[in-house]
């Protein structure tokens, strides 16, 4: 044995020991994935599929789960837009500008995370409540729906921009500044470009979690059947009427137009980074 030939055997001893630990990791991870995830949505669609689609459709088209399903989605799609528009200016602020206080204001956005929902329920109430000391009484409206799911969906857009800003290169704004660009250009030609993958991910993120949320909308919402009653609260009634495979099928609507939405986010998102190259032009 040469010399010459230690060498690719040590490569593919390499390779081997690199295939085993990725292997033991793809193992694990899927063996956690399946029992934390997968199982339960089994389970759910199991039980929403259980007596057939006959039953199923039934329990997703009578007039109580489609008023749910309008004011849950209507809801949430205006949230997130907003969300999108007020996020983005947040993050950039926090991120670009200093003022007295950013890292107070930087901490409070992630208050929402921590805050269990129901608390924020209780603070929404006693602000926009009957008793509002600011005038504002929303309780038991739509409008109290949409101030509870704008509280807890902001954080997922400001923080997934965040990073994205960080990352941008000023050199490439001055540079558009300095050939005579306006502000508003330098904005739709090389900021939003670059922002949108993470914007969008954001805003896929908020829009899920809006549509599923429950706690900060039981007091607020008043879940007025018909009116202010969200899908996660009908679901809640379904139970309490004993009715769990109606229930579970309209959970499985809400997981199925979630899923979607974050998969097509994602999709739309990676096709942007893709084009998205670190040019330094821009239309005039």
């Amino acid at each position: 044995m040469t010399l010459a030939t230690k060498p690719p055997r040590v490569r593919r001893a390499r390779r081997r020991g690199f295939g085993i630990s990725t292997a033991l990791g793809i193992g694990a991870g899927g063996l956690w994935l399946s029992v934390i995830v997968l199982l339960p949505i089994a389970a759910l669609v199991a039980s929403a599929l259980g007596s057939g689609i006959g039953p199923f459709w039934d329990a997703i088209t009578t007039e109580s789960a489609i008023s749910a399903f309008e004011v849950t989605f209507l809801t949430s799609a205006v949230v997130t837009v907003i969300n999108a528009v007020v996020g983005l200016q947040i993050a950039w602020t926090l991120t670009r500008d200093d003022f007295p206080g950013r890292r107070f204001v930087d901490a409070l956005i992630d208050l929402p995370f921590a805050l269990p929902t129901i608390v924020a329920s209780i603070v929404l109430l006693a602000l926009y409540g009957a008793t509002s000391p600011v005038g504002i009484h929303v309780q038991q409206t739509k409008y109290g729906v949409m101030v509870a799911l704008l509280f807890v969906t902001l954080p997922f857009v400001v923080r997934s921009v965040q990073p994205v800003i960080l990352e941008l290169e000023k050199s490439v704004e001055e540079a558009a500044a300095t050939l005579g660009a306006r502000p508003f250009v330098i904005t739709r030609s090389v900021i939003l470009p670059a922002l949108a993958p993470a914007l969008l991910s954001g805003a896929g993120l908020a829009f899920s979690r809006a549509i599923g949320e429950f706690g900060s909308v039981v007091l607020i919402g008043g879940g007025i059947p018909r009116k202010t009653e969200v899908s996660s609260q009908y679901i809640r009634s379904l139970i309490e009427q004993d009715s769990p495979a109606a229930a579970a099928a309209v959970s499985v609507v809400l997981m199925v137009v979630s899923f979607v939405v974050l998969f097509v986010l994602r999709i739309v998102a990676s096709r942007l980074a893709r084009k998205e190259a670190p040019s330094d032009t821009f239309v005039a």
